[in-house]
């Protein structure tokens, strides 16, 4: 089986092609999205059209919670005031409604293996879940949800950490990000997750992990960015990947 998990768009349209474009041709048996359609640039309501369209379980991100919040009175709008300027009511209400996390249990001979999908962490969507995060926490927030792999965004930063807890294995995996990397790699990232009947915490090889880093067209992006009330300090992280 292979299911893709991908987040953190910020209404990179032309990002989000290029990821379906690689997604339609790879062919996962499930995509999952974990959060931050929307914010940074101009297209939030196309990307929110093109993740609705295909029906993509999504949670909410950080970006997609602050838009509970009423709307502040600003003399300049900042890039959530804009966000929100931007968005039609309908696709506001979409976001304010996506659920915070959303689990998957595989079961087989050797019993259930539990996923929980975040944004941030299970603390919250504004917790940043970085790859030397002290473990003894990691592993009392997965203990607390039943966790056998804990999947995030947020960051924008891809990893994956394996650790060994008696003669089980738990799995972290912050997947990177679509419309807005920072690792310093230019190309969008998501991750692709494959396994079999075999799926146990006994076996930390029963599922592998890959990054895929897909190119797609910053300058379009960019460009956006430039024309539009937005910082231009944003087309500037895209074509460095920070």
């Amino acid at each position: 089986m292979k299911i893709a998990i991908f987040s953190d768009i910020h209404a990179n349209l032309p990002a989000l092609e290029a990821f379906f474009k690689d997604i339609d041709q790879i062919n996962p048996d499930s995509i999952y999205c974990l959060g931050d359609l929307v914010g940074y640039n101009v297209w939030p309501n196309e990307v929110v059209k093109k993740i609705r369209e295909r029906n993509i379980p999504t949670i909410m991100g950080n970006h997609e919670e602050a838009l509970l919040k009423p709307p502040a009175k600003e003399e300049q709008l900042t890039n959530k005031g804009l966000t929100r300027s931007l968005l039609t009511e309908e696709n506001r209400e979409y976001l304010i409604n996506l659920p915070r996390h959303l689990s998957l249990t595989f079961s087989n001979s050797w019993g259930d293996f539990n996923w929980l999908m975040v944004h941030g962490s299970p603390k919250s969507t504004t917790d940043y879940m970085v790859e030397d995060y002290p473990e003894s926490e990691v592993l009392e927030l997965m203990d607390q949800n039943r966790a056998d792999l804990l999947l995030c965004g947020h960051t924008h930063k891809p990893f994956h950490k394996t650790i060994k807890v008696g003669d089980r294995y738990k799995h972290v995996i912050n997947i990177g990000s679509v419309g807005k990397p920072k690792d310093g790699d230019t190309r969008l990232c998501y991750a692709l997750i494959e396994f079999n009947q075999s799926l146990n915490s006994h076996n930390s090889d029963s599922l592998k992990v890959s990054f895929r880093r897909i190119e797609y067209d910053i300058e379009k992006a960019a460009r956006a960015v430039e024309v539009s009330a937005f910082d231009n300090s944003l087309a500037t992280a895209l074509r460095v990947g920070k």
